[in-house]
């Protein structure tokens, strides 16, 4: 376990990563040490072993890397209950999960609890809703390079493994996916446009689907990351794949209310509907992955291309504008990131 200087600018500012609840659980007090958790996993392209940050206490941010078999990994869960980090290893082609991750020191070769048959062809994201981990794919599947289409591997997670329950195929290409209670929001890759599947689940056979709505997020270029808490949605703004200083994401609150404002085919304006941070003070230029913890309104990016690879964060992401982030920590081939806070 090694403390990450660079991580040091996070010291000037008593809101990162801090709880804003009521009973303020998430800080320590006279009766001794916070039970506060916060902590933030990444996935990455280059080695495929799961870094973890230990954001719970800003005047010693820590982080540990883990050692796994994949080589090359893309969507990144960890589930509390479990103690188990998930990842969907692009070099194996199937998911694998470990365990008792709290007590695994740095550069600890992980024990492999459960993993999934090698189903997967190109996996880019992870979305969990209880049992059921979707892991969206964009390899080309009727091998006709000038048609867009992706899939959805839903599986089933048991004490014994991961079973593939079925595929559904879009007839668009896919990247980040992320649930709304029982509906699957995933952005439709080489637009700038997010499409929703309601009650994803409850599709339990191998079939071609179409969404059930489809919308154009103004303001973006081409859209690749997908984030949500308590009510804002974070979509990530990759521009021309080919630069690495044109990124930038959006921040959009009370989401679901405005997603339905908008019809199906139509664009949310970003008057009065979006917040958009971009600018060369970010180091956005391809954002891949996104999550959110809207306690702090911190924005957690995967950034793929700046520097071979950037694992930022951004506090009071809301304000929007060039920010300057709060977490700039090299990852060489950064892909995915999650972020995970216990009281």
């Amino acid at each position: 376990m090694k403390t990450i200087k660079i991580l040091a600018i996070i010291l000037s500012t008593s809101l990162f990563i801090y709880s804003c609840s009521d009973d303020d659980d998430s800080v320590n007090d006279d009766d001794g040490p916070s039970d506060f958790r916060a902590e933030l996993y990444a996935s990455n392209n280059t080695d495929g072993n799961p870094r973890m940050y230990d954001l719970s206490d800003p005047s010693n941010v820590e982080s540990k890397t883990f050692l796994t078999l994949s080589t090359d990994s893309e969507g990144i869960y960890y589930d509390g209950s479990e103690d188990q980090l998930t990842q969907a290893s692009r070099s194996m082609l199937k998911l694998n999960t470990y365990g008792d991750i709290t007590v695994s020191e740095n550069g600890v070769n992980l024990e492999l609890a459960l993993e999934s048959s090698a189903d997967l062809e190109s996996p880019r994201d992870i979305a969990v809703n209880g049992d059921f981990y979707v892991v969206s794919d964009n390899a080309d599947v009727d091998g006709d390079p000038n048609t867009d289409e992706g899939r959805f591997f839903i599986y089933t997670k048991s004490e014994s493994g991961y079973t593939l329950r079925n595929t559904v195929e879009v007839a668009f290409a896919v990247w980040g996916i992320e649930f709304v209670g029982n509906d699957l929001y995933a952005v439709v890759d080489k637009t700038s446009d997010i499409a929703q599947f309601s009650n994803f689940t409850g599709i339990t056979t191998n079939t071609a689907v179409s969404p059930t709505k489809r919308i154009t997020i103004e303001g973006i270029v081409r859209t690749h990351g997908i984030g949500y808490d308590d009510g804002t949605m974070i979509l990530t703004d990759i521009g021309d794949a080919g630069v690495d200083s044109d990124g930038g994401f959006h921040v959009i609150s009370n989401f679901q209310s405005k997603f339905n404002g908008v019809a199906d085919g139509e664009t949310l304006a970003v008057a009065n509907n979006q917040v958009r941070v971009s600018g060369s003070a970010t180091l956005l230029g391809n954002p891949i992955s996104a999550d959110y913890d809207e306690d702090s309104d911190t924005v957690f990016i995967a950034e793929r291309a700046n520097g071979g690879g950037r694992v930022l964060a951004f506090v009071d992401a809301s304000a929007g504008g060039n920010l300057t982030p709060d977490i700039n920590n090299e990852l060489s081939g950064a892909s995915s990131v999650y972020y995970y806070s216990e009281d």
